[in-house]
């Protein structure tokens, strides 16, 4: 047998307490301590026993001995309620029975502490997070923390399919990781203002918070891993305490719990442009968006014909309900209104990559170092060496042609609404789900701009048979429809409240029968000249069946490479041009507020370049509106090109 040399020392022992080794090379310092009452009526007995007797017996020696002993409390505790309720662990009982003799033999004939204490049910095992503990009387009044329990780690990394770098970089870099995330929480505990004690990291808390931030990042940005995670360290050494607790925050959200949102956390950072309101609204109109000449790229310009609608709709006969994944690619049967058997699809389980394949850029070195294969975002594995490192309960598909849309619900043109005058612009963004008519509308958001405040939040019933929510993205979830009120226009918006376990209760959302109705109260909010800003709207109003003439799309304002079909996400705009994390909720889906917050935001962005060309251009704002310099004319069309190389900016040349 080899010797240990203590490098197990600080690992608890597998077998725990049921370990019968005299020298065990584990840990055994976390068995169960006594009990304040224990501590003093062992320390009662011990002045009145001989010095001898005071020492107890080796640990391992005294669990041996204590064997037989426990079997026989076991058969008592079962047959004595009073020992059932109060603990289920033997040696707590002979620890009691110990302690209460030791009260006996100083005090005299008394009643049993057990007889005379109320009986309570134990904890339930549902909610081990809000169970209560005993404390002191003074610190009642003192609000604790949640229970949260971190995974017992080492500082070693987590182990990959398909590690970005060697193990040794990994472990260098960990450890500069966690070495910078202890500093800050040193500073967080050491500081005399800080309430809030939920905040400050246990050991084993900041080991698993580094473990999980290298393994995203291993995983995530593999190609670029070295770069991230330095930049991460950088980062870090330089962090405010502000900063560092909103870290903390979001780690123990996703790990953990979710915490009390404070206000500062509920709402994001201030944009300022230097322009007010109504100047930022006169500078929209020269960032509209024409969509005719977009068609291509999946903009709905005109309502498809009733001859284009039929078409469709036997085409859907003819196909007897056959469709290809939009997961995993294959051909599976959809039954709309379900079969006589109850099923929804064929083809069972779907087994497929929920993120997209990645493919490393060429280098010059590659004919020495070998080329290295694309791989899947997800997990990180080859392309081609699995099907799937996700499974969905069926098959799902999506939607694409206007007449096939139109042929479940027909587009409409934006009402004019000539009593209610001009309205300011709107921002919106809706969220999909997967059912037996395609991807269908489950909630639209609608906030003004440039203020984003809420003026529209409902979830939607669709009109097929639910397949997969696609909860992942979307953030709905069944409870949200479980616990949803009918809709009302005089309710106020749902708020944040938190409970007394600190996790946060949103108030109901409001649902609608159907996308129809949600689209008529977004049409309440519009006019057709009125702009209507969102990121990749064609998306948005496909699934609400709307053609508005007046739009304003981030994905043209942020051109990437010629333009379009070429997209950059929502999330790494926000990222790169606002200094905002969004998207981060990971298994809880986007929150179609805080997306279209965004959306908006980076619309505020632009306005303020395109003020400052006008600007030097001659250009002034009267009575609100925008007026070109003598000599120009009014309309010089809009900020940005569109038709071949769509969402190129134009030069400061081409305005004025």
């Amino acid at each position: 047998m080899f010797a240990p040399l203590g490098l197990f020392r600080d690992i608890p022992c597998p077998q725990g307490q049921e370990c019968a080794l005299l020298t065990c090379m584990f840990s055994h310092e976390t068995i169960n301590p006594p009990s304040e009452v224990d501590k003093s009526a062992k320390s009662t007995q011990s002045e009145k026993e001989p010095a001898t007797l005071q020492e107890s017996p080796p640990l391992k020696k005294q669990k041996l001995q204590a064997t037989a002993e426990a079997d026989r409390v076991k058969k008592e505790a079962k047959s004595s309620p009073s020992l059932q309720y109060e603990t289920s662990d033997p040696r707590a009982i002979l620890t009691k029975k110990a302690s209460t003799k030791a009260q006996a033999i100083s005090q005299g004939p008394a009643k049993l502490q057990s007889i005379s204490r109320g009986v309570s049910p134990p904890p339930s095992k549902a909610e081990p997070s809000t169970a209560k503990r005993d404390v002191p009387a003074s610190a009642k009044s003192e609000q604790r923390p949640p229970l949260r329990k971190a995974p017992r780690e080492s500082l070693n990394p987590r182990m990959l399919a398909k590690a970005p770098v060697s193990h040794s970089v990994r472990l260098s870099i960990l450890t500069k990781l966690h070495a910078a995330m202890s500093a800050l929480n040193d500073k967080i505990a050491k500081d005399k203002e800080n309430k809030d004690k939920s905040i400050v990291l246990t050991p084993n808390e900041l080991i698993t918070m580094a473990l999980d931030e290298e393994e995203k990042t291993a995983k995530g940005n593999a190609s670029v891993y070295g770069n991230v995670i330095k930049l991460r360290i950088v980062k870090l050494t330089k962090m405010s305490k502000e900063d560092w607790v909103k870290d903390v925050k979001a780690h123990l959200n996703e790990r953990y719990y979710k915490t009390a949102p404070s206000e500062a956390d509920q709402k994001p950072a201030v944009l300022t442009t230097g322009l007010s309101t109504k100047e930022e609204i006169a500078i929209a109109g020269r960032l509209v968006t024409p969509l005719e000449g977009l068609e291509q790229y999946g903009y709905v310009t005109k309502p498809p014909t009733e001859e284009e609608i039929e078409g469709a709709r036997k085409g859907v006969i003819e196909s007897k309900g056959w469709e290809k994944c939009d997961r995993c690619g294959g051909r599976f049967q959809v039954f709309p209104g379900r079969r006589e058997d109850g099923s929804l699809t064929t083809g069972g389980q779907c087994t497929y990559h929920p993120g997209k394949p990645f493919y490393p850029p060429k280098k010059r070195t590659d004919h020495i170092t070998g080329h290295k294969e694309a791989y899947y975002t997800c997990c990180n594995e080859t392309l081609g060496t699995s099907s799937g490192c996700t499974k969905g309960e069926t098959h799902v598909f999506k939607v694409s042609e206007a007449k096939r849309l139109a042929s479940i619900l027909q587009f409409e043109k934006t009402p004019a609404q000539p009593d209610k005058g001009p309205l300011p612009p709107v921002c919106f963004d809706c969220e999909m789900g997967y059912t037996t008519l395609g991807l269908e509308l489950i909630r639209l958001t609608a906030v003004s701009w440039p203020e984003g405040k809420e003026l529209l939040d409902v979830i939607v019933r669709p009109m097929g048979e639910i397949l997969d929510l696609n909860s992942r993205f979307s953030g709905v979830f069944p409870e949200h429809y479980n616990n949803a009120v009918p809709h009302d226009s005089s309710a106020a918006p749902g708020t944040a409240s938190a409970s007394e376990n600190g996790e946060v209760k949103l108030a109901p959302l409001q649902v609608v029968e159907s996308p129809a109705v949600a689209r008529s109260l977004l049409f309440q909010l519009l006019q057709p000249e009125t702009p209507l800003i969102g990121h990749a709207i064609d998306n948005d109003l496909n699934v609400c069946r709307i053609i508005h003439p007046t739009v304003i799309d981030t994905v043209i304002l942020y051109p990437v490479g010629a333009g379009l079909p070429n997209r950059m996400s929502l999330k790494t705009l926000s990222r790169k041009y606002l200094d905002r994390h969004i998207q981060t909720g990971g298994n809880r889906g986007h929150d179609s507020k805080e997306d279209a917050i965004a959306t908006g935001d980076l619309v505020r962005v632009k306005a303020a370049e395109a003020w400052k060309v006008l600007k030097t251009k001659g250009w002034t704002i009267q009575d609100d509106k925008l007026v070109p310099p003598p000599g120009a004319t009014e309309d010089t069309g809009p900020v940005w090109r569109l038709g071949p190389g769509a969402g190129q900016k134009r030069t400061s040349s081409d305005l004025g």
